[in-house]
């Protein structure tokens, strides 16, 4: 099989992520999530330096229960339907840091709620259990609060240390995970007996992309106020359509 390199950023730049490749999402309602951060479009919360694009989750000064972070989205910018993304990336450590790479279909904005717009959790990383990965797929049929999901977690020691090569590798009947190469998770269409319908797998229509550090929040779990600024850094994003 064959890619070709379709859209990426490579953060060959200073400032401001490029208003041509990423929006914001704002606001600080909880996100369904009891989630603590306000995400706002600050060059303090989301900027990059040195070639790393660095989303920081901080407390804001003289006050006490206020936390800011950002999410950066390519909706409206880049939709993807079918290929492989690949993106290197160091996690934050600190109880209560929950940062994500992952995708919600367009359909999610034009009215189709969720977990029926289906979702792609390319990475997860839950502070309180440090280095261990979640690699999951959401959709009607199989979703966590049925606690029926796709999904599946590994423990991969430095990922908060270091940088760390993630890839996913998305076809019409399945989505693969990958970190440094090595396969980690495999979801295929209608696996293990599962029904096949579109309420199963509606990962067959364009998503958009996402990347944030959420706090808190009910997975996230109770925020160690010490470990903060916390960062999730990125030194690149490509994703690269199927050719062959």
């Amino acid at each position: 099989m064959e890619f070709k390199l379709v859209w990426s950023d490579e953060f060959d730049y200073e400032g401001k992520p490029d208003p041509a490749i990423w929006d914001y999402e704002v606001g600080n309602h909880g996100f369904g999530n009891n989630e603590l951060q306000a995400y706002t479009n600050h060059e303090a919360n989301a900027f990059v330096k040195d070639g790393i694009l660095h989303i920081r989750g901080q407390k804001e000064r003289n006050q006490d229960n206020l936390y800011t972070s950002a999410k950066l989205t390519t909706y409206g910018k880049k939709s993807f339907l079918y290929g492989k993304l690949d993106f290197s990336a160091k996690l934050p450590k600190g109880k209560g840091t929950w940062p994500a790479v992952w995708m919600l279909s367009d359909a999610m904005r034009q009215g189709v709620h969720w977990p029926e717009c289906g979702e792609i959790d390319i990475l997860e990383h839950i502070g309180r259990n440090e280095d261990q990965l979640h690699f999951s797929l959401h959709s009607k049929t199989y979703n966590h609060r049925l606690r029926n999901q796709y999904t599946s977690v590994h423990h991969i020691e430095g990922v908060t240390e270091s940088f760390h090569d993630y890839s996913m590798v998305w076809l019409e009947d399945s989505v693969e995970f990958f970190v440094d190469g090595q396969s980690m998770a495999k979801f295929e269409k209608g696996m293990e007996g599962r029904e096949s319908d579109e309420g199963a797998w509606p990962f067959n229509q364009p998503y958009y992309l996402m990347i944030n550090l959420a706090l808190g929040g009910f997975w996230g779990g109770e925020l160690d106020k010490n470990c903060l600024p916390a960062e999730l850094e990125l030194k690149y994003i490509r994703f690269y359509e199927v050719v062959g």
